[in-house]
């Protein structure tokens, strides 16, 4: 029962912030989101901040794993290259479009998260290294450049308008840029 309630309290914890954002929800909001008394919540987090680091741990986790499946799937390099960016990609989406409040779970200059958004961005950076290294990229990108060009597209697209239509499009032209091959055939 344990992992459970824990699942709980971190989908309360996420309501609540869709609702209120981090600084205004309390441990008293997410046990009244849970139907359970302040106590009940203290059994699985140490607090608010321990219940809003976890959340962002799970979200990112899932999003992680979306991006290794991806890296290892049996695909061309580019589809896999793809994969980890739309993992990237579609963990924004998704927070953003549940709440204004929900970004906040994506900013890497919080004490909170900090390290949690960093360490997803180097396990992508990670993954596409791989990618790169193993499919071989056109002069003078080395992998690690490759990569770290492939991030800045996906950060580019999470803030721009429309930037999930422009994924595609811009992830193929890229991709097909850094492997020299048109991504359809590589």
């Amino acid at each position: 029962m344990g992992t459970d309630r824990l699942t709980e309290v971190l989908d309360a914890t996420y309501a609540c912030l869709t609702r209120y954002g981090v600084r205004r929800t309390t441990v008293d909001d997410i046990a009244t989101a849970m139907g359970v008394s302040r106590s009940a919540v203290y059994q699985y987090v140490r607090g608010k901040d321990d219940a809003f680091r976890r959340l962002a741990e799970r979200l990112h986790a899932q999003a992680l794993g979306r991006a290794r499946r991806a890296a290892a799937a049996d695909a061309p390099p580019a589809a896999r290259a793809k994969g980890v960016l739309g993992a990237k990609l579609a963990l924004v989406l998704h927070l953003a479009g549940d709440s204004p409040h929900t970004a906040e779970l994506l900013d890497e200059r919080t004490r909170l998260f900090g390290d949690i958004c960093h360490g997803f961005t180097d396990e992508l950076r990670h993954l596409l290294t791989g990618v790169f290294a193993e499919a071989g990229t056109t002069a003078p990108a080395g992998p690690v450049q490759a990569a770290d060009v492939c991030i800045a597209l996906v950060l580019g697209l999470e803030s721009a308008p429309g930037g999930e239509r422009l994924f595609d499009p811009a992830a193929d032209a890229l991709l097909a840029g850094l492997l020299g091959a048109p991504a359809a055939t590589r």
